[in-house]
C-alpha cells in the first residue's frame, strides 16, 4: 500500500524526543505552589480551561503554556499570589525551555536507515524559536530535507505543506504520536499515516478512537515502521 511513498514526515515532540512529561512536571510544580488556594486536580482543570481559551491567541508551546499558568495562578488565588511565586513560575518555565533534548529509543537508527531512500521532513507545531532550538540540540537536523513548523496541524496546513514540497497525497507518509494532529488530517487528504503512541498524551490531543483506514497503521516503536516500508 505504501509503494508510492516518496516523502516521510515526522512529528517531533513525543515522536522523536521527550516533551509532554516536561509539561506534566511543570504542571505538578504549579499545583504545589497553588495548593494554598486550590487542590491539585481542580487547579489542573482550571489551567487546562485557560489553555483552551488562550490557544487561538497564543498557539502552542512552553511560552504559551507559562502565560496560561500565570493567568490561572492569578485567577484562582483571587489576585493574592505573591510576586515571589510568580517569579518561581516564570523560572520554572525558563527551566523547561532549557531542558536537554532526550531522544526516544530507536530514533537515530530509524532516521539513518531511511535517509537517502526517502525525503525526510520534520513536521511539528508550536513556538518557532523553541522548536528550532530543540531540533539543533537534538543532533538530527542534518537528516531532514525540510523543516515545517506549523501554528497548528489541520487539513489546511497539511495541504499547504504538500503543495510547498510538491508531492501528491498518496506519495506522503506522516508519522507521529498524536492521532488528532498527526494522523487524522493527513488521512483526510489521502496521505498515509502511522501512529507511534507515546505513554503520555496531552488532553487536547486525545480522540475517542483510532481511525479504521487502509492507509493507516499503528506500531509500538519508531523502528517498527521499517518493515512497513518498501
Amino acid at each position: 500500500m505504501m509503494r508510492n511513498i516518496k516523502v516521510i514526515g515526522f512529528d517531533a515532540d513525543d515522536t522523536l524526543w521527550v516533551n509532554e512529561p516536561y509539561f506534566k512536571d511543570t504542571e505538578m510544580r504549579f499545583r504545589e505552589l497553588l495548593s494554598p488556594y486550590m487542590d491539585g486536580e481542580a487547579a489542573s482543570a482550571e489551567l487546562f480551561r485557560t489553555e483552551m481559551q488562550n490557544m487561538p491567541l497564543y498557539g502552542y508551546g512552553v511560552k504559551a503554556f507559562i502565560l496560561s499558568v500565570l493567568e490561572t495562578a492569578i485567577r484562582i488565588s483571587s489576585k493574592k499570589i505573591s510576586p515571589e511565586v510568580i517569579e518561581q513560575l516564570i523560572q520554572i518555565g525558563k527551566e523547561q525551555l532549557m531542558r536537554p533534548v532526550e531522544l526516544l529509543d530507536g530514533v537515530e537508527e530509524t532516521l539513518n536507515a531511511l535517509v537517502g531512500r526517502y525525503r525526510l521532513i520534520l513536521v511539528t507545531k508550536g513556538d518557532l524559536l523553541d522548536q528550532e532550538q530543540k531540533l539543533r540540540r537534538s543532533g538530527l537536523e542534518h537528516l531532514f530535507h525540510h523543516v515545517e513548523i506549523m501554528s497548528d496541524k489541520t487539513e489546511k496546513e497539511y495541504k499547504q505543506l504538500l503543495n510547498h514540497i510538491d508531492v501528491r497525497p498518496e506519495e506522503f507518509l506522516m508519522i507521529g504520536n498524536s492521532v488528532r494532529s498527526d494522523i487524522l488530517p493527513p488521512l483526510a487528504l489521502g496521505c498515509h499515516a502511522i501512529h507511534v503512541p507515546f505513554h503520555i498524551t496531552w488532553e487536547h490531543e486525545l480522540v475517542d478512537e483510532s481511525p479504521s483506514h487502509t492507509q493507516f497503521h499503528t506500531v509500538d516503536s519508531l523502528w517498527d515502521i521499517i518493515p512497513l516500508l518498501p
